[in-house]
């Protein structure tokens, strides 16, 4: 009875850790499904609306934008295999701010990325959308912030050592107007943002960072998809813009990069789609599977090739060239002079 036991314990360890290593090995492909295979998929507009709502100025924004730290940036237009530097440049009309979201491609080109709306209405309430580039997130590309949260719900099947019961709360309403970006803009002290900045001209906190991999970036920002409804998951319902006149004076003036354009036809954005491409996310993956032979090819070939150019240029070179010169100019030179003196002074007497 006691062996029975035993086989019965080892086999449901044996299909425990089974079921754990198919979760880790297969993939989700409902992640993978909502990828746009565009070069948006780099830039989730998602956690950048959240970076924004939560930002007290727009300088901060920008800063914490193209900080590695937060994550958030992991664009590429130029593929270089560095993340851009995006600056934001403000507009205004009124009551109606617009935050332009830029990258210098190259020398002389800009690209716009997206662009977030602030507006406020007749009786006070303020609104925010934010628009992606359809070159970058396709056409109708609208994201807005939920104005509630999900209520609480206690699971009633709980059993833990807690005896605390956790009643349901109900949902509440998010006010816009309390955020500190939204009191900043409508603050008397406010004063429109450009940025200095250009292709090759960054601000001193910046540094270019490696892209990585879309599989890590997207699964990294996937939750600040439930605080906000839109995208190209609208549920059938019309995209609309809420201060449709000031977009439309935008249109006339946002920038396109003739270099984005090309990439964008040739499909190069999507060679690297989802983790195709050279990143600092694909080769983490390869150095879990165990792929690190090419890693360690390049510290072994440095200690070898030092050792072998020193010791012998150095040896050959002096005591060859020393020795043969002085001994046999001098000892000839010397004894036909004399010789010439020995005749000469016989001639005198």
């Amino acid at each position: 009875m006691k062996t029975m036991k035993f086989f019965l314990l080892i086999s449901f360890i044996a299909s425990f850790i089974s079921l754990n290593a198919q979760d880790v090995s297969t993939p989700n492909t409902d992640e993978d499904s909502s990828l746009l295979n565009l070069p948006g998929d780099n830039l989730d507009l998602y956690a950048v609306l959240s970076l924004f709502q939560e930002s007290k100025t727009i300088e901060e924004f920008e800063k914490q934008l193209n900080d590695e730290k937060t994550g958030v940036n992991n664009l590429d237009l130029n593929l270089d295999d560095n993340v851009d530097f995006i600056k934001v440049e403000s507009k205004q009309e009124k009551d109606d701010f617009m935050f332009v979201l830029q990258v210098d491609v190259v020398e002389g080109e800009t690209q716009d990325v997206a662009v977030i709306m602030v507006a406020k209405d007749k009786e006070g309430s303020v609104s925010i959308q934010m628009i992606g580039d359809e070159e970058l997130y396709g056409k109708d590309y609208v994201i807005e912030p939920s104005t509630e949260i999900p209520a609480v719900t206690a699971n009633p099947a709980y059993q833990g050592a807690d005896t605390v019961v956790v009643e349901s709360a109900p949902a509440t309403v998010v006010v816009i107007e309390s955020e500190p970006i939204v009191q900043y803009v409508y603050s008397p002290v406010y004063v429109p943002y450009y940025p200095p900045y250009y292709y090759g001209y960054y601000p001193p906190y910046y540094a270019p960072y490696p892209v990585i991999s879309i599989s890590f970036y997207s699964s990294n920002h996937r939750h600040h998809h439930n605080h906000y409804h839109g995208g190209h998951n609208r549920g059938g319902n019309t995209v609309v813009i809420n201060n449709n006149n000031t977009y439309n004076n935008y249109n006339k003036t946002k920038k396109s990069s003739n270099t984005v354009n090309r990439n964008n036809n040739s499909g190069n954005y999507k060679s690297k789609n989802p983790s195709n491409g050279s990143s600092k996310g694909a080769k983490a993956t390869n150095k879990q599977k165990g792929n690190v032979g090419n890693t360690k090819s390049a510290p072994t070939n440095k200690p070898k090739a030092q050792p072998k150019a020193q010791p012998k240029a150095q040896p050959k070179a002096q005591p060859k060239a020393q020795p043969k010169a002085q001994p046999k100019a001098q000892p000839r030179s010397r004894p036909n002079n004399q010789n010439s003196r020995s005749t000469a002074r016989p001639r005198r007497r």
